[in-house]
């Protein structure tokens, strides 16, 4: 009898069928010179759900994360199911923009609600992108891209990876991961010894007032300062970085209540991250620290970080509006590169926008980065918002945005990140509290 190419429980394409069918896209790709991106697409947590609803519930989830794919998909990709709860998506003529593209939009389909029996479900999943390479073997081609998807599960999940920007093979992947694991437990050290500390860096009007102080993680130990730009990343590939994100809410809040106390109402923003956001207590932790604190919720600001903008989910949004409800201020950090996008000012009910650095720099001789300065800006105050630059280090580039019309700067120029005590001296000498 002919071996079957569809799945029975979905209607998709089987593991067989997509094998013979990339064989095909690959040579059609090979002889066009088009592209051909797959995706590798594996549920999270699905081994809980086969443990808590039964294989039969399993397999419903499964069917109907099919059908939402297929008709998400229709016309513009092929999908297959490669077993279990495993899925590839082959799609021709995708460049690495649309690739992602495409992720973003899987990710977002799967993640809406699904009912299981009377519990109201909120899937996610770890997908894998590969871009076919000239003469690569396609099974090769589905190798890299299943190995990407794995990565992305390493990574915590709920994202996508691309082949080629997973952890290096060979001896300096080695390496790099053993550093990490280093780094890990050297959070989990400074989690219970104190080794975390918050600098805190003013944000200045023009005028001279404080419009707000951000607070800055640090770690420390055993004497070694680990650059954020490395336990950062950790932290958030770990999942510490909920535990981290919840002590520097306490902390921060803690000190604008030592401020409001000296005589000083002004905001300390407190960067945040996707992971964060994405978690079930996050109000509650919010709301938690505010109680503690004891400090009035309109001196709190929260940063939102560039990962967050790379998926803004239902729960992310939930979670930016209870913090909004409470008097907590938002601000969309470095605005106008990576992730973050005009479109997410619809999405986000933000106070504050803080133009990246990468504007500054260039001032004042570059005219077009000021004239982008300019629409920013005034494109933030017909939103309501406070327009904040980042990375101000001279005074012409100074004077150059002031002429812009930005409300408020932040940079070397005025003062660089520095602990509690040299920050007191800071504003004694400024004949502030």
């Amino acid at each position: 009898m002919p071996m079957t190419r569809s799945d029975p429980s979905t209607g998709v394409l089987d593991r067989y069928g997509c094998l013979e069918l990339v064989t095909k896209l690959a040579a059609w790709a090979e002889g066009s010179h088009k592209p051909l991106v797959a995706l590798w697409i594996d549920l999270d947590r699905f081994r809980q759900i086969n443990e808590s609803f039964g294989h039969l519930g399993g397999d419903n989830m499964i069917v109907q994360i099919a059908e939402r794919l297929k008709s998400r998909l229709y016309g513009r990709a092929e999908l297959a199911r490669m077993g279990g709860d495993e899925f590839v998506c082959l799609a021709p003529n995708l460049d690495r923009h649309h690739a992602e593209d495409l992720a973003r939009e899987v990710l977002q389909v799967i993640e809406l609600p699904l009912r299981l029996g009377e519990i109201l479900l909120h899937p996610s999943a770890s997908i894998g992108i590969a871009i076919l390479e000239s003469g690569e073997d396609p099974f090769v081609f589905l190798e890299r891209t299943d190995q990407a998807m794995i990565a992305a599960k390493r990574q915590g999940g709920n994202r996508y990876v691309f082949s080629g920007d997973e952890p290096m093979p060979g001896r300096l992947g080695i390496l790099l991961a053993r550093e990490e694991l280093d780094i890990e437990n050297k959070l989990h050290t400074a989690l219970e010894t104190g080794g975390l500390r918050l600098h805190y860096q003013p944000i200045l009007g023009f005028d001279g007032r404080i419009e707000a102080i951000e607070a800055l993680m640090r770690c420390t130990v055993d004497g070694e300062q680990i650059p954020p730009a490395k336990f950062i990343p950790v932290a958030e590939k770990t999942g510490l970085v909920i535990r981290i994100g919840e002590w520097s809410l306490l902390q921060g809040a803690q000190y604008a209540r030592q401020l409001q106390d000296a005589g000083l109402r002004t905001k300390v923003a407190i960067n945040v991250s996707r992971a964060q956001l994405l978690a079930p207590k996050f109000a509650q932790a919010l709301h938690g620290a505010l109680l503690c604190a004891d400090v009035t919720p309109e001196l709190i600001e929260l940063e939102l970080t560039e990962s967050l903008f790379m998926d803004i989910s239902d729960a992310v949004q939930n979670n930016l509006r209870s913090a909004r409800e409470c008097g907590v201020g938002l601000a969309i950090d470095d605005f106008g590169t990576g992730y973050s996008c005009l479109a997410n000012l619809k999405d986000i009910p933000a106070t504050k926008l803080k133009l990246d650095r990468a504007f500054v720099q260039v001032l004042p001789e570059d005219r077009r980065a000021l004239a982008v300065i300019r629409a920013m800006t005034q494109l933030g105050r017909e939103l309501g918002m406070t327009i904040v630059a980042e990375g101000v280090e001279n005074r012409e580039q100074l004077e150059a945005l002031e002429e812009a019309g930005v409300d408020a700067v932040q940079g070397y120029y005025h003062a660089r990140p520095m602990d509690e005590d040299a920050l007191h001296i800071w504003l004694q000498e400024r004949k502030l509290p």
